[in-house]
């Protein structure tokens, strides 16, 4: 570069070096402001330097971190610490921020009146922000003390130093040169990261994630649900049969109580009512089956099974009451037998109570012996008649049994082929949703990866022009006086 070019512009000339570079760069886009930016952490005199510069050094205007916009670059930055201990790593990253686009830095170690080893905080300083980055190791540092408690303000070095520094001719040149490195720095480094993806990792990371969990859930969901209905529907059938069971047991134990005190006048009422008890618990069983298939398919929140047509039992068939004839036969010659012998023992008890009272003797003793034999064959008659109610009370509840037992497998069958179909619509459905999520999720990678490919595509094709141009603007920091 010819020095005409650098007297006359040179920011124009600057420009039109990177250009010459790569024709698609014309400007680092920030705007040179002659302004000294002075910053630094809080509370370590910043105000106070600023204060005394803009007493010293008038026809300088001086700023505050507040009062330059980001697209904005201070033609130098006064960067101020104070004396109490050595420069942290925020306070470089803190440089970094209000140089970014400024050559000229200088570093100043305030409040050296009250802290006697500040020499040693400034040689540290200078060596901490030499350690972090190449472009601070020739970076001047001084001592100042903008707001003594005695005496007079000690700011005359810097004073000088900043004066001297900006009356340079290399100044806007330089500044320009670090303006152009800084944002060919950042358009490397964002061409990088695009293209390796590093800006979408967590977003794919996040997709893959959610794809895996969606397909994850609706495998445990459908797992689960099939479960589910597995153990109802056997909790059920078990709980239905004992249910079924229990009422017959029931029912059998009131019969049989009944017919332990029924005689042959009372049968046919018997039988009207041992019919009606065995429709009743029919009836009970339906309901409770309903009733308990219908919390099943609530607690599984699926539809409850249409109930079936109730069925209707059968007709009761009457006792099979023999006739008792021979044997009726068989228990008067018994009870007749055994009348004649309590008429002749009565009748001896009579002759010899009173000799005289033998004939009434013998009528007593008849008439008792008549007696013990119709009460013997009554009562011969109407165990036997009991005996054959208690069998036929035992054949019913046995059939009654039977046919619920027979009724509350079918009702659950028929309930688990039905709820199983609606657990497999259940199931298509989840899965069309998933589907629909999974294929959304995947368009979305796919763009994801389209966009990296892309920005990967672009990086290979802009890197080489980039590079150059960095080269060549560190290229010519590095062949003046740095500052």
């Amino acid at each position: 570069m010819t020095d005409v070019d650098q007297a006359g512009d040179p920011v124009g000339a600057v420009d039109a070096l990177v250009a010459g570079v790569d024709p698609g760069l014309s400007s680092p886009g920030v705007e040179s402001r002659d302004v000294v930016l002075v910053t630094g952490p809080w509370l370590a005199g910043a105000t106070g330097v600023i204060a005394a510069l803009r007493d010293r050094l008038p026809d300088h205007e001086f700023v505050e971190a507040d009062d330059i916009k980001p697209a904005e670059a201070p033609s130098a930055v006064v960067f101020v610490v104070s004396a109490v201990a050595p420069i942290a790593e925020s306070d470089c990253a803190l440089v970094d921020l209000a140089a970014q686009h400024t050559d000229m830095v200088i570093g100043v170690v305030s409040q050296i009146d009250v802290h006697r080893n500040w020499r040693d905080v400034l040689t540290e300083n200078c060596s901490r922000l030499g350690a972090h980055a190449e472009r601070y190791r020739n970076v001047p540092w001084v001592g100042v003390a903008a707001t003594p408690d005695m005496g007079e303000p000690t700011v005359d070095e810097l004073v000088e130093l900043l004066a001297a520094r900006l009356a340079g001719a290399d100044v806007k040149r330089r500044n320009r040169l670090r303006a152009w490195e800084s944002r060919l720095s950042n358009a490397i480094s964002r061409h990088d990261k695009d293209g390796a993806g590093a800006d979408r990792h967590a977003r794919v990371t996040a997709l893959r994630e959610r794809r895996d969990a969606v397909q994850r859930d609706r495998r445990v969901a459908k797992s689960e649900r099939t479960i589910a209905l597995r153990s109802q529907i056997q909790q059920a059938r078990v709980q239905l049969a004992y249910f079924a069971r229990n009422r017959c047991t029931s029912v059998r134990s009131e019969l049989g109580e009944d017919a332990s005190a029924m005689s042959r006048r009372r049968l046919p009422e018997f039988e009207t009512y041992v019919g009606t008890r065995i429709g009743e618990v029919v009836g009970e069983v339906e309901a409770g089956i309903t009733a308990h298939l219908c919390d099943v398919a609530t607690e599984l929140q699926m539809t409850a099974p249409q109930p079936p047509e109730p069925v209707s039992p059968s007709a009761v068939p009457s006792p099979r009451l023999k006739s008792r004839r021979l044997e009726t036969r068989l228990m008067m010659v018994l009870g007749a037998g055994f009348g004649l012998g309590v008429a002749l023992g009565v009748s001896r008890l009579f002759a010899g109570l009173a000799p005289g009272l033998t004939i009434v003797g013998l009528v007593a003793g008849g008439v008792i012996g008549l007696l013990l034999t119709v009460w013997v064959v009554g009562v011969r008659g109407v165990l036997s008649d009991r005996a054959v109610l208690d069998r036929w009370i035992n054949e019913l509840t046995a059939a009654l049994q039977s046919m619920l037992e027979e009724r509350v497998a079918t009702r659950v069958l028929a309930a688990e082929a039905a709820l199983t179909a609606e657990v497999a619509r259940l199931d298509e459905a989840d899965a069309e949703i998933v589907s629909g999520q999974v294929a959304q999720i995947d368009a979305e990678l796919r763009e994801h990866a389209v966009a990296t490919a892309r920005a990967a595509a672009l990086r290979d094709r802009r890197l080489p022009p980039l590079q150059k141009a960095l080269d060549t603007v560190r290229a010519e920091l590095a062949g003046g006086q740095p500052r």
